[in-house]
């Protein structure tokens, strides 16, 4: 009987086995997603974002606020009617993100 248990539980049959294996891909999950966030902010504006590069090619952007009311820029497109979706990058937030590159922000090996 313990040897089915232990053969059916991810925590060998310990009590809170799989409660346990729960926990630690929750923390796995938040480890990927937030790892390595670096807040930037906009020189135009003073915005801030979290930015994650893991090479000079790969730049995820996390907006910490709703980017079409908090950056003038993409607030301009959305008021002009393009969806906010659609609204793009904001050259200045792109400008500063490579200045915080160029300057050492982001851990990755070039």
């Amino acid at each position: 009987m313990a040897a089915d248990v232990a053969a059916a539980d991810p925590g060998g049959g310990e009590l809170g086995g799989t409660d346990a294996v729960r926990a630690q891909t929750r923390a796995d999950r938040e480890e990927f997603l937030t790892a390595g966030l670096v807040p930037v902010a906009c020189h135009a504006c003073a915005t801030t974002v979290l930015v994650k590069k893991n090479s000079p090619e790969h730049t995820s952007i996390q907006w910490v606020t709703d980017a079409a009311t908090s950056c003038p820029v993409l607030a301009d497109r959305v008021a002009a009617g393009t969806p906010g979706a659609r609204a793009g990058t904001c050259e200045r937030l792109r400008e500063s993100i490579t200045t915080a590159e160029r300057d050492g922000a982001f851990g990755y090996e070039r």
